[in-house]
């Protein structure tokens, strides 16, 4: 299974959740928390490209491999 690691990247990078939420203009905090927390089904490719963007990372970089 994929997981985010958007709270990992974050710690990584001295940046908060607030911070992050605040650069996604059109979404709602709920949605917001429950996708960086890994509690949906899926993800639009437009809020990967965002997280990449604003993180500096690469998908590889956003997402972990649990089993």
């Amino acid at each position: 299974m994929l997981e985010l690691n958007v709270l990992e990247l974050l710690k990584e990078k001295g940046k908060s959740k607030y911070w992050l939420f605040n650069k996604f203009e059109t979404m709602s905090y709920t949605n917001f928390d429950n996708m960086i927390k890994n509690r949906t089904q899926s993800i639009k490719y437009e809020n990967i490209e965002k997280l990449c963007h604003f993180l500096e990372c690469t998908p590889n970089d956003l997402f972990t491999r649990k089993q």
